[in-house]
């Protein structure tokens, strides 16, 4: 017998104007964290009209690392290292902030001009203690090097870490692991029993777990050591994840996260000062929350 969730957290939706929603399922008041994973944002889907686009103007972190993965449309990345690369569907961008890094993520000026969907995920991990103030770094993996699988209804693309025997080369910095599993009715998904904290999110679709029914939305947490089987009762896009808990409490504020409360208050500072290294072609920025915002930037 499988077993039923220990806990499910429906993400709020919010939306963000223009018809653009976010859902958000890590942080919650009922559970922070799922193995390393402190932040979980659904963006989409939406489907943009011509010379629509998003603008997330460029902000700053410490102590994580952002993991974004998109299902539909594209999101161009331009980060304070000088990185510069457009994301497409079933790739994947590993940025380690570390003791601080800036970014902006944007839809690129050729899709912005014909519009079209977008629909993707980003997740936060809280980085290893011993790792929070190393050096920033930027990694991009294409689709063609992520480890997949397609069998009896069930496609899986690895994304971090390793799943049923697939394992990703995205390097990680702790046991974790991340996959998106897209699914046909009647398709069935045993989440990896040999990890510490496990979770499934239902980013489209429905599907049951022990006859109970979840729709888009859920975050679905399972107890450790528990055999858990979910099955699709529609056609069901999944986001599995979870590992390792990370290594002793985070605290988070904003865009930063650390063990170190002090730090999140250095790291306000730094940024209220224009301490933070800037993003090459890029003139405007996020302020810190309850500082003015500065007068806007429009780009073609």
């Amino acid at each position: 017998m499988g077993a039923e969730p220990e806990l499910v957290i429906v993400a709020p939706t919010r939306d963000l104007g223009n018809g653009f929603q976010v859902r958000r399922a890590l942080p919650s008041p009922r559970r922070r964290m799922v193995g390393p994973f402190i932040f979980f944002d659904q963006m989409g889907p939406v489907m943009l009209r011509a010379g629509q686009g998003i603008d997330v103007r460029p902000h700053p972190h410490i102590g994580l690392a952002t993991v974004t993965y998109l299902f539909e449309g594209e999101v161009l990345h331009r980060d304070s290292l000088g990185s510069v690369q457009r994301i497409l569907p079933g790739e994947v961008n590993w940025m380690s902030a570390g003791r601080g890094i800036v970014h902006s993520e944007r839809t690129p000026p050729e899709a912005r001009a014909k519009g079209g969907s977008l629909f993707g995920i980003q997740l936060w991990v809280a980085l290893p203690r011993e790792h929070e103030e190393s050096a920033p770094s930027f990694a991009h993996t294409g689709a063609d090097a992520l480890p997949a699988v397609e069998d009896r209804g069930i496609h899986m693309r690895v994304v971090l870490g390793s799943v049923h025997g697939k394992r990703s080369p995205v390097r990680v910095l702790s046991g974790m692991f991340y996959a998106a599993v897209s699914l046909q009715p009647g398709a069935r998904f045993p989440l990896p029993s040999d990890q510490v904290e496990r979770a499934a999110y239902v980013a489209d679709g429905a599907v049951t777990v022990e006859g109970e029914r979840f729709e888009a939305g859920a975050l679905l947490v399972f107890r450790s050591g528990d055999e858990a089987t979910v099955e699709a009762a529609s056609p069901a896009r999944l986001l599995v994840l979870g590992g390792e808990p990370a290594d002793g409490p985070r605290h988070i504020f904003w865009n930063f996260v650390s063990s170190s409360r002090e730090r999140i208050e250095a790291a306000k500072a730094d940024w209220r000062a224009g301490r933070f290294e800037k993003v090459p072609g890029e003139t405007d920025l996020i302020p810190l929350p309850g500082d003015p915002d500065p007068p806007p930037v429009h780009y073609p």
